[in-house]
């Protein structure tokens, strides 16, 4: 077998760099990353100060956004010619630890991770409006091949079912708007959100003018007249699920829904994002798609060609990476 090259510090900077790009949950960047130094082993650690306790008590849409960034991470490994072996909660004394990656060389092809990487900082949510052009079943089914890779399910609801949850998605917003809990929260990642993090006002997306979009607004006020924009009739919306709810199936669906944005990305299609209606347990379980098998939906996408969404911004990498 051919020695692994030790990680120097330049390489580490790298591949956390490539994996902070991942998107969370009101852009909180939730991670921590280890690195030991002559080792080629990372630790990929919650940040525990970066909860939302009022829309993610349970910590699910945390474990999410750390399992996209390990997906990036372990692309960006396969981008220069490492494979990625990794253990999942390796130990439950330490609940924070979420992941034990070790880099090695590559002893089978990872040219369908690496393939990937050109996509890791171009993937952006985008909260405007599609054009309504139909995707072709062939692009549709790929991403849920992506999917399928990553041991969890992509499912596109039929046409009832979508109008069904663009429903709840305004229960969701009405729910939202009555819990001064919830309002505070948005307010600490948007409006007061520190430099580096949460989601900047140019990254909002213009509010529907039926109220009739999974998009989620982010406004903390009413906004100009003619501000609003007219979405797509008929969005093409996507469920991401797995079979059980717990923490490594959360870490599983970040894994599977990195690979989705990435390969959509590759495909020239813009995504969006929105946990809203899942944050509330009197309507995550109706979004779920009645007909399909999917136990829990981890993330409700919109997918169309559009608008690119902009970057948001990310905390250097000296913050989230600690070398010993």
């Amino acid at each position: 077998m051919v020695p692994a090259l030790l990680l120097d510090a330049e390489a580490v900077t790298a591949l956390v760099g490539d994996a902070v790009a991942a998107p969370s949950m009101h852009n909180a960047q939730p991670w921590l990353f280890r690195h030991q130094r002559g080792s080629n082993t990372l630790l990929l650690r919650m940040d525990a100060s970066r909860t939302l306790p009022a829309e993610d008590p349970s910590g699910r849409g945390l474990h999410v956004g750390c399992g996209a960034a390990l997906f990036n991470l372990r692309v960006a490994a396969a981008h220069g010619g490492r494979e990625a072996t990794t253990t999942l909660l390796p130990d439950p004394a330490d609940p924070e630890l979420l992941a034990v990656v070790t880099l090695v060389p590559q002893t089978a092809s990872q040219g369908d991770l690496a393939a990937l990487h050109p996509a890791v900082h171009r993937r952006h949510s985008s909260r405007r409006p599609f054009t309504g052009e139909q995707i072709p079943a062939t692009v549709l089914d790929g991403l849920c091949g992506a999917a399928r890779a990553e041991g969890v399910r992509l499912v596109f609801p039929d046409a009832w079912h979508a109008q069904t949850i663009l429903e709840l998605a305004q229960d969701a917003r009405a729910l939202e708007a009555a819990s001064p809990e919830t309002l505070e929260e948005v307010a600490r990642w948007t409006s007061r959100a520190a430099p580096g993090e949460g989601i900047p006002a140019d990254a909002f997306g213009p509010p529907a003018q039926d109220g009739r979009a999974v998009v989620r607004d982010f406004a903390a006020s009413p906004q100009p007249a003619g501000s609003s924009a007219v979405f797509e009739r008929a969005p093409c919306l996507a469920l991401l699920g797995t079979r059980e709810d717990g923490p490594l199936d959360w870490l599983l669906a970040g894994q599977g829904l990195q690979r989705v944005l990435l390969q959509a990305t590759l495909d020239g299609l813009a995504a969006t994002l929105n946990s809203q209606a899942l944050e509330w347990p009197e309507l995550r379980w109706a979004v779920r798609d009645p007909l399909s098998s999917m136990g829990h939906v981890q993330m409700l996408l919109r997918f169309g060609y559009g608008p690119e969404g902009p970057a948001t911004p990310r905390r250097p990498v000296s913050e989230v990476l600690t070398t010993v």
